[in-house]
């Protein structure tokens, strides 16, 4: 699992399975990426300071879906960024598209039943 100096993970697919049996029911945010797509580069900062802001309350990560082709199929994932949150393995929340730091927290507080 590699990791920017502060912020998100970024996943393989085994570690992409192993942070989603780990967790429990506690909800995992994944964001699914490229580094060519624009909208993808407005929301990274945002992505890693949720990250850093949800520290033991949320697990966020990142999968670029270059690198992880497979793993963006299986979920499904067309359009980038998809942001797909998970709640004991199971999706429960998707957003495509950039949504803003606002729309990615509403997303969250959803999930922790806020």
């Amino acid at each position: 699992m590699s990791e920017d100096k502060k912020g998100a993970a970024h996943l393989n697919q085994e570690e992409f399975t192993k942070i989603l049996a780990d967790a429990g029911d506690q909800p995992v945010m994944i964001d699914f990426y490229a580094e060519w797509c624009g909208p993808c580069k407005m929301a990274a900062p945002i992505i890693d300071e949720l990250a850093t802001e949800y520290t033991g309350t949320v697990v966020i990560a990142k999968v670029d879906v270059d690198a992880e082709n497979k793993l963006a199929q299986d979920h499904r994932v067309m359009s980038i960024p998809t942001v797909i949150i998970f709640k004991n393995g199971e999706e429960v929340d998707r957003m495509t598209g950039f949504a803003g730091k606002e729309g990615y927290v509403g997303m969250i507080d959803k999930a922790l039943d806020k």
